[in-house]
C-alpha cells in the first residue's frame, strides 16, 4: 500500500490545510496573537526609547491627528514614537480610522488588515493551482510575521502589487490604475508597478484613471487643512525623502557592495543602474502577452522595490520574498534554482528568527547583509531570463 494512499491521514492532513478558508483563519490568529504580544510587551517589556512597542502603528496612526492640528508631520514628535514619518501627506487620511479607535483595537484591525490584502490576494492570483497558492501563503508567514511584529506596511504593500496584476489580468485597468496610485502615495516606489501595465491593451485609459486618482487621492487632506498647508506638507515631505536618500544603505544593493568589496557609490547611481535594468526586459515585444513573461516580470518589481531601496530593512522583506516565491514557483525548478530559492528562504525568512544560530545572525548574517545577497542574485536571474527566455507557454502549475 503506498505511504501516500489515496485515504492517507497525512494526505488529509495535507488537504485540510491547503483550504482556503484554514489558511485565512491562521493568519487572522497569527496576526492578532502578534498584535497581543506588542501591547503586553509595551506595559511589561518597554523598548529603551520607544514609547511603544509598535512604533510604525503610532507613527502610521498619529499622522492623521496631526494633521488635523496643522503641524509638520516631517518632523520629530519624541514624545509619541521613534523616528521620522516618510509617507506622503495624503496617507494620514487613509489612517482616519484608526486614528480614531484605542490602540488595542486599531493595531489589531491595522496587522489584520496587512495581512488578508496580502493573503487573499495570493489565494487569488491567477494560473497557479490552489496547492501551490497554498504554498506560497505559508512560505510566505515567516517574513509576514516579522513585518507585522514592526507593525509595518510592507505586507499591505507586497498585496496590493499582487492584487494589481490580478485586475490587470481581468482587463479592470481603472482598478489596477487606483491601486497603483495608493500605493505610490504610501511608498513612492510603488509608481514602478505601472510598467507592467504597458502588457496591457488601452493604455489611455489607465493613464486617465491614474491621473485622475492621483489628483483626488493627492488633494484629500484639503478636507481636513487649507491650501497653504498641504503645500507645505508636500515641500516638508520632498525635502525629507532628499536628505533621507544619502541616509543610510540598508540591506539593499549599495549595502552589499559596501560590506563586500568596500565600493560605495553614490545612491543616485545604483538607483539609475537599478531602474535602468529593470526597463531593459520590456523591449522583448513579442513577450508582452506572455504570462511566464508577466509573472516574472512582476516578481522583479517587487525584489526591486526592496534591494534597490537604500533603507531597506529586515520587516520590507516581505515584498521582496514575495517576489521570490512567484519567481521559483514559475520556474522549472531545476536544481540549482532550488538551491538558490532555499538559500533565500533560509537567509532571508529563517536568519530573523529563534531557529537560525544566534552567533551565525549576529556575525555573519547581519555584517556581511546576507538577507540581501540571495534577492540581489534571484534579481539578476530574473532580468537575465526575461532577456533571454522566449517561452511560449507558462511554466506556472
Amino acid at each position: 500500500m503506498p505511504f501516500f494512499s489515496e485515504n492517507s491521514s497525512i494526505k488529509k492532513t495535507l488537504h485540510f490545510f491547503q483550504q482556503p478558508a484554514v489558511i485565512v483563519i491562521l493568519s487572522c490568529v497569527i496576526s492578532i496573537l502578534i498584535s497581543i504580544q506588542l501591547l503586553i510587551a509595551t506595559k511589561v517589556d518597554p523598548k529603551p526609547g520607544w514609547p511603544t512597542r509598535y512604533n510604525n502603528y503610532e507613527i502610521f496612526s498619529n499622522s492623521f491627528i496631526h494633521l488635523l492640528e496643522g503641524k509638520d508631520l516631517y518632523t520629530t514628535f519624541p514624545e509619541e514614537h521613534y523616528d521620522y514619518y516618510k509617507y506622503s501627506p495624503s496617507f494620514p487620511v487613509f489612517m482616519l480610522p484608526f486614528a480614531m479607535l484605542p490602540d488595542w483595537l486599531g493595531l489589531n484591525l491595522w496587522n489584520l488588515l496587512n495581512v488578508l490584502v496580502l493573503i487573499f490576494a495570493i489565494l487569488k492570483i491567477p494560473y497557479f493551482l490552489p496547492p501551490i497558492r497554498a504554498s506560497i501563503c505559508y512560505l510566505i508567514l515567516p517574513e509576514t510575521i516579522i513585518s507585522l511584529q514592526n507593525s509595518q506596511c510592507n505586507a499591505l504593500l507586497a498585496g496590493l502589487a499582487i492584487w494589481t496584476f490580478i485586475l490587470l489580468e481581468k482587463n479592470r485597468l481603472i482598478a489596477a490604475s487606483i491601486l497603483v496610485v495608493v500605493s505610490a502615495y504610501i511608498k513612492i516606489f510603488g509608481v514602478l508597478l505601472f510598467i507592467i501595465f504597458l502588457f496591457y491593451k488601452n493604455y489611455f485609459k489607465s493613464f486617465s484613471a491614474a491621473l485622475i486618482s492621483a489628483i483626488i487621492i493627492g488633494i484629500l487632506p484639503l478636507f481636513f487643512i487649507d491650501i497653504p498647508q498641504i503645500i507645505f506638507l508636500y515641500k516638508s515631505w520632498f525635502h525629507l525623502l532628499s536628505w533621507d536618500f544619502n541616509d543610510s544603505i540598508g540591506l539593499s544593493v549599495q549595502g552589499w557592495l559596501q560590506t563586500w568589496f568596500q565600493f560605495t557609490p553614490a545612491s543616485i547611481f545604483i538607483l539609475l543602474i537599478g531602474i535602468i535594468s529593470l526597463l531593459l526586459p520590456i523591449f522583448q515585444f513579442n513577450k508582452w502577452s506572455n504570462i511566464s513573461f508577466k509573472i516574472n516580470y512582476l516578481a522583479a518589481i517587487l525584489i526591486w522595490l526592496v534591494i534597490f531601496n537604500h533603507k531597506a530593512e529586515s520587516p520590507t522583506f516581505v515584498i521582496a520574498f514575495t517576489g521570490v516565491l512567484l519567481w521559483y514557483y514559475n520556474s522549472q525548478k531545476r536544481n540549482w534554482e532550488t538551491i538558490l530559492f532555499l538559500s533565500a528562504f533560509i537567509l532571508v525568512s529563517l536568519s530573523p528568527t529563534d531557529l537560525f544560530p544566534q552567533y551565525l545572525r549576529e556575525h555573519l548574517v547581519k555584517p556581511y547583509v546576507l538577507k540581501a545577497v540571495p534577492c540581489i542574485a534571484i534579481y539578476a536571474v530574473l532580468i537575465f531570463e526575461l532577456l533571454r527566455k522566449n517561452r511560449t507557454t507558462p511554466q506556472v502549475n
